[in-house]
């Protein structure tokens, strides 16, 4: 355990030292992934402005859905970034490597990068949208709720690394899967930034059931919030994020491990 420790501290430190090699660089990269992301956050700040609500939330509310979407997202890509792009190593044949070291595939793909520039942006993001709204919307920050919150960060962090890996083992069968999760992850993401109730049942369903977003920022945001539109889902839903989080885990974990030993490599 203490060698696992360190070696996770030695991936660190050498990508930490690479991302940030040109600080200045580093500092303008991780700021335009912020702004870049902020500019959603002006378009419902605007519109809110003119309508008042959306569905019953009005801007603060939906800035702290916002909260938990980018939050997430920052901290998972620090530990998925090797998944996010695995479709590229196997095609290119640089996978083959981490067949060859003496460490678990998933162990090496999981802790030999980390998306710096993305994690900044959307973490800082997220960390300023609740703080703007989180004082705001009427929370009670007790004991309880905070460890609600912060178990909901964990099954957040939980359900979009099952995601990505799920893809990234599909690349071991289809060598390219980019669009199957622009479709079926990025855009589906692009929806979880607001309250699920607005959408068409068939979408709502899919947010649910299929790339369960829903889980990720809605029913924590509801749980804290209790907002009208939560009686069209079961209760249940408010409390199982991060059980979901674990299932989906494992479930994406064990296709991983049923599917490397189909791996062929494709050269180079």
């Amino acid at each position: 355990m203490g060698d696992t420790i360190r070696l996770i501290g030695a991936y660190t430190k050498t990508i930490m030292k690479a991302w940030f090699q040109y600080r200045v660089d580093a500092v303008l990269r991780s700021l335009a992934v912020f702004l870049r992301e902020a500019t959603g956050i002006i378009v419902i700040y605007f519109t809110l402005l003119k309508f008042d609500t959306l569905n019953g939330w009005n801007l603060k509310e939906m800035l702290f859905l916002f909260s938990l979407l980018f939050l997430t997202y920052g901290i998972m890509i620090l530990f998925f970034t090797g998944l996010r792009d695995l479709g590229y190593s196997v095609r290119d044949g640089s996978f083959d490597r981490f067949l060859l070291r003496p460490r678990g595939v998933l162990f090496q793909i999981i802790f030999v990068n980390a998306d710096w520039f993305a994690a900044i942006g959307h973490g800082g993001l997220g960390i300023a949208l609740f703080l703007i709204s989180a004082g705001n919307v009427g929370i009670r920050w007790n004991v309880a709720n905070v460890l609600y919150y912060l178990t909901s960060i964990i099954g957040g962090v939980l359900i979009q690394g099952a995601i990505f890996l799920f893809f990234g083992t599909l690349n071991i069968y289809l060598l390219k899967t980019d669009s199957l999760k622009e479709l079926m992850y990025w855009n589906m993401r692009k929806f979880a930034g607001y309250p699920i109730s607005i959408f068409h049942r068939v979408i709502q369903i899919g947010m649910i059931y299929v790339v369960p977003f829903a889980f990720v920022n809605y029913f924590p945001a509801q749980f804290l919030l209790r907002k009208e539109d939560m009686a069209l889902y079961p209760h249940m839903f408010l409390y199982i994020t991060l059980p979901v989080g674990i299932v989906l885990y494992l479930l994406a974990y064990v296709f991983w491990r049923f599917s490397i030993r189909f791996y062929k490599s494709t050269g180079n």
